[in-house]
């Protein structure tokens, strides 16, 4: 869904009209090397989108999908210029505005004339400069240099702000509005009839004047403004009456930070009241500080007698409290030291939800300087605190929902995007029942603030849509229906204004700072009618507005040097049931019951019964003044992560079982060997004594209980068995030093150059373990932000990295027992950390923050589990003697020649010729194209005696008759015809600070990924149902024999140390491309060689080998039709079986895999359900269409090497 919406917002930028100017597609150029920012390079002379570079590899590529007025990552080394393009086209000559960003330098010409330039070390966020393009009739030429200094990179492309619709004159969004308040209002609008016909008299080009006077004359005739008292604050915005005084600052905090962070004075500001609600009406003050202090943050109560507020003071902040006549000032939360409490509401029940600093958390991004604010709760009096959300960041704006539960906004990045992960929750005012209400796994939108629910419509509620960096807090408004959808925009029903306009997920870090009108703390009315501070241009004050979903806005309160903020009908509301408290204080315990696993997408495609059992662990969130992204690991996670267990899952994928209270947790299913199969990167909360319930693995929460009582419901709660010990935080040092002591350090001793050095007690760079710098390379994880959709599941088993593919296929004899591979596998499933506490990564105690939150949590959670000591009955690291691993059997060889064999390119071209059939069949996919090229019958030596065990024994194998294989892996274009739901996705970036979903594997041209073995069993079916030929995968042989194309090499090219970029996508020096900013550059690569692609890319960009068959190495890998069976290869001995349960075998390599991984005889495997991230296919068929057969020939007897 996403994939088509980017491609939808590119197509509609590339044909859509503005004012008689239509704008092409953009192309750029690969990085290219500059000495500076002004050093010219080729296309400043000369746009050639043919040219090629020395290899043959195109410069210039297409990007249909950057749509304007967003941000484009651009991957580009440090000191390199990238070179965009494209053509303008304007039916008349005319001047357009334009708006440019860029990260670093930027210049810009237009039809060859330079317009603007500017180098400048800087973060791309929106339109940065504004730029006036004069354009001639028909076509202009657009180019941009983009310099990257160091980091990252990218650009912002965006036509002019025009003015919001609804501050013009907009004579049907008033007509509406009229109509729905004469159906709505029977009774008591009155004057509708009257209004309509003064609007019919205005004709269809108004007098300005008195088109206002009619919408403010009709708006605020509407019944719902039935209250004479408006409350609000008034604020000095920074702009004097002169326009020359400084003025006072606003008191929005950014949108990663709480009001902590706020500077405590220097404010002028008020709780003022409107009365009446009119344009006209009187402004009196109800509260104003002595001091310049911060007063804001009102919460009214229900019954309208009293309001509290935040208000700060050269101490910190407090929430405070006056009756409804500005009277009776009091400090509502106590002092605590270091402590800021603030942000808070009214409970039905008379006590105080509220946000405090009492966590002692640092935001981690900004390396703790931003301290964090979540919920606690108190009396009406003070007493009684208690903690109740546990996040790893903010939580903001708590407001009561129509049935008493409470809707706040938590920020997280436990390893995702942070700048997206601002999601809406609900829970009861105890604590209980912390549930996801919108926004989980979405992009969009990046911040949800001030959430309210409307009006006697539980489903439906209004909010401020934000970005992240860009402006604070303020954004646009949107209008939401929970019962449409939760996710992205499906339940957006509008953006106001923005009537019968689709709400479209827009991925974007500033996303609204280009955006008009931007509004504040909305109230609703209704689902229809609003109030809300509102700036409507960036010239306006920002004032009080009346806007309805027909798009009208009208003003009621501005004021020259002042910004009204909050408005709030100062009246009685109903007072929602209080929900009784269901936390037992007396326990530490919660208990969760999980339906089914199963459910959900989590782990769809998972075949039941592969989930044994649950990994719990927690976290141990950076305290002020610390924290980040290479912190706890080398791009792995955030936070501590302090392994608590296991706990068993039944057979229909049930389970109950117990877990500490107040403690944010977070679940890995498990197969029988103790890998996870899929990662939670997030977390609950249970209070003590709370029964915790969810149906599966990302269940939608719109979705049902179970039909009958799960296996776990008759059961007594499980215990948590613990893993080799009491909790504790996850140290390599600890955990996995010792598997490499006793099995690795006696060859890897740093004696062999080249060879990772594994022996224990050095330090390397940055305060990591030497021994984990030099293992960690070798496993994939999710690392600090990784794609924010939910995840294919086993996207990050352990049987996709290196380390453990080398350790099945017998890594030199090295054999592990089940602890130690249950250790490394922990490991990996954790985001590898190397630290298991704070204090371990700084190399001294934390001293203060560690004193405070442990005394705090003592107090306001009965907590008083210490995380910074590892536990005394812990394992403690001992010696550990390397134990050798046993010999290993030679492998067995005959002296195995084939007839005729191995043969040159010509020789190639001569059989395939001599076949006497066609070199090449195209079919026809309703209008995508399928090549199917022609491999000769023949014979060859399948197998490499010097490669893995696996690879071994070398024999002769004779493909008896011609087949066609597919020319190229078949693409993502090709699969759509069959699924047009699947997406292949992207490769998350590592790093933080990732604005997109990182590089795309989605495009029509690159090979299909992530899909099954099975899937691509049901594409061949398809296939041959649509074709009338029987198509397959092809068998290990076929497809060894096909990639050799007469070589005997180990890579059709030659050998895996020739230079490839001409020949195969494989792990070369852009994959590292992938570890962006100060990331090192860890991921195994070929640094000499430049292939011209990080991820996948199109099908047909490397050179084919003698038969004419493109990426048989690299690119991505491809399924065959065998199942992994030792070798001799024997194609009756039932591998090609396709009923038989196995593992299948995948060959070819990928773009993440160096050539000695991507050899014609290298084989890897994986279940025939799993959808692995860089693993395809392509289609074979007998040459007369009916199901190919290979026979295997043994020859002699083996011959022992020596």
């Amino acid at each position: 869904m996403m994939r088509m919406l980017v491609l939808l917002c590119g197509l509609l930028s590339a044909i859509s009209a503005w004012g008689g100017v239509s704008f092409g597609p953009w192309y750029a150029t690969v990085p290219l090397k500059a000495k500076g920012f002004d050093d010219a390079l080729f296309p400043e002379q000369a746009v050639e989108l043919a040219a090629k570079d020395d290899t043959g590899q195109p410069i210039w590529s297409e990007h249909p999908e950057w749509a304007d007025g967003s941000v484009h990552s651009l991957s580009a080394p440090s000191s390199s210029a990238t070179y965009l393009y494209r053509v303008i086209t304007a039916t008349t000559a005319t001047n357009i505005t334009a708006g440019f960003g860029s990260d670093d330098g930027i210049e810009v010409w237009l039809n060859g004339k330079k317009i603007h330039s500017r180098n400048v070390p800087r973060v791309v966020a929106g339109p940065q400069d504004q730029v006036t393009m004069s354009l001639v009739a028909g076509e202009n030429r657009l180019l941009v240099k983009i310099f990257n200094i160091s980091g990252g990179c990218g650009f912002y492309f965006g036509t002019g702000v025009s003015q919001p619709a609804a501050m013009g004159i907009n004579t049907q969004a008033l007509r509406r509005a009229i109509e729905d308040l004469m159906q709505t209002f029977p009774g008591k609008y009155t004057r509708g009839a009257e209004f309509l016909k003064r609007l019919d008299a205005l004709g269809q080009n108004p007098d300005e004047k008195a088109f206002r006077a009619l919408q403010r004359e009709a708006l605020l005739a509407n019944p719902l403004l039935n209250f004479d008292r408006l409350l609000f604050v008034k604020r000095a915005d920074g702009t004097a009456p002169d326009g020359k005084k400084p003025g006072k600052a606003l008191g929005l905090p950014q949108n990663w930070q709480c009001n902590a962070s706020l500077p405590r004075t220097g404010y002028e500001n008020e709780i003022a009241v409107l009365s009446p609600v009119r344009p006209d009406g009187k402004v009196t003050t109800l509260f104003k500080p002595q001091e310049p202090v911060f007063v804001g943050d009102v919460d009214l109560d229900f019954d309208a007698s009293r309001m509290l507020f935040s208000m700060s003071s050269s101490q910190g902040w407090q929430l405070w409290e006056i009756r409804a006549d500005g009277s009776g000032l009091r400090r509502l939360t106590p002092e605590i030291p270091k402590v800021d409490n603030f942000d808070g509401c009214y409970l039905p029940d008379g006590r105080i939800l509220f946000n405090s600093t009492m966590n002692i958390h640092g935001v981690p991004c900004v390396g703790g300087s931003d301290k964090v604010a979540n919920l606690c709760r108190m009396d009406a009096d003070g007493q009684n605190v208690r903690m109740l959300t546990f996040d790893q960041d903010q939580n903001w704006y708590p407001r009561v929902l129509n049935d008493g539960r409470v809707m706040y906004t938590r920020w997280e990045y436990s390893d995702t995007p942070h700048y997206f992960t601002r999601l809406l929750m609900s829970m009861n005012p105890d604590g209980t029942g912390q549930l996801s209400l919108y926004g989980s796994n979405s992009y969009w939108p990046n911040s949800i603030f001030y959430a309210r629910q409307i009006p006697g419509a539980n489903s439906k509620f209004v909010a401020v849509i934000s970005g992240h960096h860009g402006v604070p807090r303020m954004g646009e408004l949107v209008l939401f229906d929970l019962s449409k959808g939760r996710f992205e925009a499906t339940g957006a029903v509008q953006k106001i204004p923005g009537y019968g306009r689709k709400v479209e997920p827009i991925i974007r870090d500033t996303l609204v700072d280009a955006s008009w009108p931007k509004f504040l703390h909305p109230y609703p009315l209704s689902e229809k009618y609003f109030l809300v501070s509102a700036k409507p241009t960036p010239q306006s004050r920002w004032g009080i507005y009346l806007v309805d979903v027909f798009d009208n806005m009208v003003c009621l309160l501005e004021e020259e040097g002042h910004a009204m903020f909050e408005p709030i009908p100062f009246r009685a509301r109903p007072r929602p049931p209080v929900l009784p408290d269901r936390v037992r204080p007396e326990t530490k315990e919660g208990t969760v019951i999980l339906s089914d696993v199963y459910a959900g997408p989590g782990l769809k495609g998972i075949p039941r019964g592969t989930v044994k059992a649950l990994r719990l662990f927690s976290f141990h969130y950076g305290y002020w003044g610390m924290g980040g992204h290479i912190n706890i690991g080398i791009d792995g996670p955030w936070d501590v992560h302090r392994i608590l267990g296991t706990v068993p899952v039944y057979e229909d994928g049930s389970a109950n079982f117990k877990v500490p209270a107040n403690t944010p947790i977070a679940i890995q299913p498990l197969n029988d060997r103790g890998e996870a199969v899929a990662v939670m990167r997030s977390w609950f909360v249970t209070m003590p004594g709370e029964n915790a319930s969810c149906v599966g693995c990302h269940e939608s929460v719109n979705s049902g209980p179970p039909a009958k009582p799960s296996l776990a419901m008759r059961r007594a709660p499980s215990e948590i068995t613990p893993w080799n010990g009491p909790p504790r935080g996850f140290s390599f040092r600890r955990e996995v030093q010792p598997v490499l002591d006793k099995y690795c350090v006696g060859c890897h001793d740093g004696s062999q150059a080249g060879r990772p050095d594994f022996r224990p007690g050095r330090m390397g760079e940055r305060r990591f373990d030497a021994s984990y710098l030099a293992l960690h390379p070798y496993v994939r994880r999710p690392g600090p932000e990784s794609d924010f959709h939910v995840l294919t599941p086993m996207e990050y088993h352990v049987n996709t990295s290196e380390l453990f593919q080398m350790l099945r296929k017998g890594h030199h004899g090295v054999k592990l027992d089940s602890d130690a591979w249950n250790r490394l596998v922990t490991w990996v499933d954790l985001n590898v950390p190397c630290h298991g506490t704070w204090s371990e990564h700084r190399g001294q105690p934390v001293a203060e923050p560690h004193a405070l939150r442990c005394a705090y949590h003592q107090q306001y959670a009965g907590d008083n589990v210490d995380p910074e000591v590892y536990p005394e009955n812990a394992p403690a690291p001992q010696p550990v003697a390397f134990v050798k691993p046993a010999p290993v059997q030679p492998v067995a060889t005959a002296d195995v020649k084939a007839d005729g064999w191995p043969f040159d390119a010509t020789e190639a071209k001569r059989r395939q010729a001599a076949a006497g059939l066609p070199a090449e069949i195209n079919l026809d996919l309703d209008g995508v194209p399928l090549r199917l090229t022609l491999v000769p019958a023949g014979e060859f030596v399948m197998g490499d005696a010097s490669g893995y065990a696996d690879e071994a024994p070398p024999m002769r194998v004779k493909i008896e008759k011609p087949f066609y294989l597919g020319t190229f892996e078949i693409t993502n274009e090709q699969f759509h015809k069959f699924d047009p739901t699947h997406d292949s996705g992207y490769i998350s970036h590592f790093n933080k600070d990732q604005s997109t979903r990182g590089e795309p594997l989605n495009r029509d041209r690159q090979p299909v990924v992530r899909v099954s073995w099975q899937q691509a069993q049901a594409f061949c079916a398809w296939l041959s149902q649509k074709t009338g030929r029987t198509f397959v995968l092809p068998t290990e042989a076929q497809w060894e024999y096909a990639c050799r194309a007469g070589t005997s090499t180990p890579m059709n090219y030659g050998d895996v140390s020739a230079d490839f970029a001409r020949f195969a996508n494989l792990a070369d020096k852009r994959l590292v491309e992938l570890c962006k900013r100060d990331s090192p550059k860890w991921i195994p690569h070929i640094p000499t060689v430049n292939d011209g692609a990080i991820v996948t890319d199109n099908v047909d960009r490397w050179q084919p080998n003698a038969w004419g068959l493109h990426g048989m190495h690299g690119n991505a890998a491809e399924w065959t039709r065998s199942l992994y069976m030792p070798y001799p290869y024997r194609e009756n001995d039932g591998r090609n079986n396709l009923a038989a349960e196995g593992e299948r075998v995948v060959r070819g390599g990928s773009f993440y895999n160096r050539p000695h991984r991507a050899r014609s005889a290298f084989r890897l495997s994986y279940p025939a359900w799993q959808r692995v991230f860089d693993v395809g296919f392509r289609v074979a068929c007998e040459a007369d269409g009916s199901a190919p057969l290979v026979t295997q020939t043994a020859l002699g007897q083996p011959k022992i090497s020596e």
